[in-house]
């Protein structure tokens, strides 16, 4: 088990303002597997890889506009921190702690 498995409460700080999400991972091996859910509904994480407590993914989204964003993630305990490649809007970073139950 690595320290990404688990569920995490996130947000980023997009050039649209603060985005949350509630951001499921499992980890298998050096493979990455969840969701993510938002107010725009809930997607699949796919091409996702684990090395420790460094993770990378890729979620699909249709809103606001289509695009692909690119996750990079350091889990240390019960915090995670990272980078989402927005598409064609450059990068921000997100910060989430695990959800508790």
């Amino acid at each position: 088990m690595s320290d990404l498995d688990g569920t995490w409460e996130t947000v980023t700080n997009t050039p649209m303002g603060q985005q949350k999400a509630t951001v499921t991972l499992q980890t298998d091996g050096g493979s990455l597997s969840g969701t993510m859910s938002s107010a725009q509904g809930t997607v699949d994480i796919k091409d996702g890889s684990v090395d420790g407590n460094t993770g990378a993914w890729k979620v699909s989204i249709t809103s606001p506009m289509p695009m692909t964003l690119e996750f990079s993630a350091t889990a240390d305990g019960d915090e995670i921190s990272g980078n989402v490649k927005l598409g064609a809007f450059g990068s921000a970073s997100f910060t989430g702690t695990r959800a508790s139950g």
